[in-house]
Parts: structure tokens; C-alpha cells; sequence
């Protein structure tokens, strides 16, 4: 049986590989001047909006909801530590299980500079936060959620997903609550739509900006859930 080909656009929009986001990324920031926060900030805003539609479609008001925000150590997990606040602002109950930074030669680890000050907002604001790597919590935490909000990992992954992500994934799974996944759904190759074993299986994926290729292949369809695309203010020059 031949294969499906690919369109070449999504909702009117140009499906790109990992690479040219990364090269969008780039020129946002270099080229136009826009700070990296103020995407986060974009990002995290847009998440939170579609958040609320998805759990009305659940027959969930926000104040009566419990959201779980699994956030990686980069700009993914920024983009759901944005959104859980801005949920928690909105009335829901918001639990943030985050990746410890990476040991860097011995010595602990930093976040990126965008991700630890939304995680400072985030704490500020009197939002639970818990090191993903705490698995008592972590599966307290899926257990009294609604929804999960998958901002592991993004584009910039390739792999299979290890350590505390890899564990954070398998507790998502077990947990079997509805997946909001932030760009893509952890494990799911930006690219090619393929995963490694390891992977997050979506209701609703959020990906930001414009379509990745991997994200509308017909074998990542089951994983990927409903597919959105949000505008996060890319320049319009960028997203042809």
C-alpha cells in the first residue's frame, strides 16, 4: 500500500522540520529584535487559552479544575510554567512538576535565564512546585489532575527521552488523564512523526508557530491527538 503524502501546508500554513524553527527562533530574536521572554510569554498565554476550551470540552469550568503542568529545563518547559500561571490566575488549581536543571561538571545545574524567572513568577504567585523527580508527588499530583499539560520537551529533543523525563512520561501514561501536549508530544520526532518507545500520547497538541512536519504524518496522528497551530508573534515575514 503506497504512502500518504504529506501536504504541503496545514491550515494554510507551511509544515517545517525542526531546523528551520530553530532558524525562525533565531532570526525572531537576532534579526527583529524580540526577547525570547516575551515568545515564553506569548507561548504560555496562547497554551492557557486553548486550555480553557479544552477542558470546557470536558465539561470542565477553569475554577473548578486541577491542572498538572510537567515542564522540562527548557523553552518548553518555560512555555508551561507561562501557562500554569496564567491558569492558576484564572481561577483552576495548578500543580508544576519541573526537571531538575542539568549537573553541569559536577557542580548544580541552572535553568535558562527565561525558564527560572517564570518559574520564580510561578512560586510567587503560590503555585505548588515539585521536582519531577520526586515520584510520590508526581503521581499524587497526576492522580488529582483533569488535565496534564506535556511541556517536557520540544523541537529542540532528539533521542529517546531519559532519565527523569523518560520516568515523567512513563507516569503521564500510567496516570491515563487527557494530555494537553505544548509544540509536540514529548518523544514524537519533530521531523519524521516516529518514536522511540518513549513517548507522550496527546488529546490536543498546542505546537507554536507553525506545523511541524512529523506532527501531520498519518502513523503520529494517534499520538498527537487534535492538532492546533497558535500564533505566538513570529514576524509574518518568517511564516511563509
Amino acid at each position: 500500500m503506497p504512502k500518504e503524502p504529506l501536504p504541503a501546508t496545514y491550515q494554510g500554513l507551511p509544515l517545517v522540520t525542526a531546523q528551520r524553527m530553530r532558524e525562525i527562533d533565531g532570526l525572531s530574536t537576532q534579526k527583529y529584535g524580540l526577547k525570547v521572554i516575551d515568545l515564553m510569554e506569548n507561548a504560555g498565554r496562547a497554551v492557557a487559552a486553548q486550555t480553557v476550551v479544552f477542558l470546557s470540552t470536558l465539561g470542565l469550568e477553569l475554577k473548578a479544575s486541577h491542572v498538572a503542568a510537567c515542564c522540562g529545563r527548557g523553552a518548553n518547559g518555560g512555555d508551561g510554567l507561562v501557562a500554569a500561571r496564567l491558569l492558576k490566575q484564572g481561577g483552576a488549581e495548578v500543580e508544576v512538576f519541573i526537571c531538575s536543571p542539568k549537573k553541569e561538571a559536577g557542580q548544580p545545574g541552572e535553568y535558562p535565564e527565561p525558564v527560572r524567572v517564570n518559574l520564580e513568577r510561578a512560586k510567587a504567585l503560590g503555585i505548588a512546585v515539585n521536582l519531577a523527580e520526586d515520584e510520590a508527588a508526581l503521581q499524587q499530583g497526576l492522580g488529582r489532575a483533569d488535565v496534564v499539560l506535556d511541556g517536557l520537551l520540544g523541537t529542540g529533543s532528539s533521542g529517546k527521552p531519559a532519565g527523569s523525563v523518560h520516568k515523567v512520561i512513563q507516569a503521564i501514561t500510567r496516570s491515563k488523564k487527557p494530555v494537553v501536549a505544548i509544540d509536540l508530544p514529548s518523544g514524537i520526532h519533530p521531523d519524521t512523526g516516529y518514536h522511540s518507545g518513549v513517548y507522550v500520547t496527546a488529546a490536543l497538541t498546542l505546537t507554536l508557530g507553525l506545523p511541524k512536519r512529523g506532527l501531520v504524518t498519518p502513523h503520529a496522528r494517534k499520538y498527537v491527538g487534535e492538532l492546533k497551530v497558535l500564533d505566538i508573534g513570529f514576524p509574518k515575514e518568517l511564516m511563509r
